[in-house]
């Protein structure tokens, strides 16, 4: 399923515009990795593009349609989200929050046995089964990620979205989320992820895009789009990264 937007623009009541002229298009199969100075406009984006902001102008189509025209749970079986930071207060084992992603395809007050094995298929893919019965709000910032991201994937929507996906995860965790989703991109999801990391998140992307003051500067191949150039321009820091990794290198990083 194809997310896209169109010259959308989007202001706050304050008067601070942070959305001009973005135009993007999300394909399955396809993982997107935006990058930008604090403040850029990065979180809104997502959330224009999940419906929870309406844009003063342009559009964000889903599937097709604007996604204005969609109800909550038609907007939520399609997309799920990863929001920057996890919840913290939720007063519920980990299993049943893996499990709350599964209400957008509820039918009922009581959840089913498809699933109940969903929620254990997505612990097992974040590798946290262990943590299944403890009380979420005893996890550490890591952990908590690992869950919600497992919920996301209980959710079994063709879109997902991630803001800063990364935060509290060590090295080795960032390394098992990068992977998860170019293999979840390589199942026909179509996925869009903010990112911090200029290091390891652009070896996983198919598109990156730089955003600076709310606008594109740039967009295509993260080689093409990460240059010393717009690093400066947009973040005021000169940085070469290097794209010759040896290929034995890349494949270590990449491969399971």
């Amino acid at each position: 399923m194809i997310l896209r937007t169109e010259k959308l623009c989007f202001t706050y009541p304050s008067g601070n515009t942070v959305l001009r002229d973005v135009s993007l298009e999300m394909k399955p199969g396809t993982v997107t990795a935006v990058f930008g100075p604090n403040g850029c406009g990065k979180s809104t984006l997502v959330r224009c593009l999940n419906g929870s902001l309406a844009p003063q102008s342009g559009v964000v189509e889903l599937g097709g349609q604007p996604i204005h025209q969609l109800g909550r749970r038609a907007i939520a079986q399609m997309i799920a989200v990863v929001a920057q930071e996890p919840v913290t207060g939720a007063p519920f084992h980990v299993s049943e929050m893996v499990l709350l992603g599964r209400y957008p395809h509820a039918t009922g007050w009581q959840p089913t046995g498809q699933d109940r094995q969903v929620v254990q298929e997505s612990l097992a893919r974040l590798q946290i089964q262990h943590l299944s019965d403890r009380p979420f709000t005893q996890l550490s910032g890591g952990e908590r990620q690992r869950v919600t991201l497992a919920r996301c994937l209980a959710q079994q929507s063709p879109i997902l979205l991630l803001d800063e996906p990364a935060t509290h995860l060590d090295i080795a965790h960032q390394l098992e989320l990068y992977r998860l989703l170019r293999q979840l991109a390589g199942e026909g999801q179509t996925i869009l992820a903010v990112c911090h990391d200029l290091i390891l998140a652009p070896l996983f992307a198919d598109t990156a895009v730089l955003l600076d003051g709310g606008q594109i500067r740039a967009q295509g191949r993260p080689e093409e789009v990460l240059t010393p150039c717009n690093l400066w321009q947009a973040f005021g820091v000169m940085l070469q990264i290097d794209w010759q990794l040896p290929a034995s290198v890349r494949l270590a990083i990449q491969s399971d």
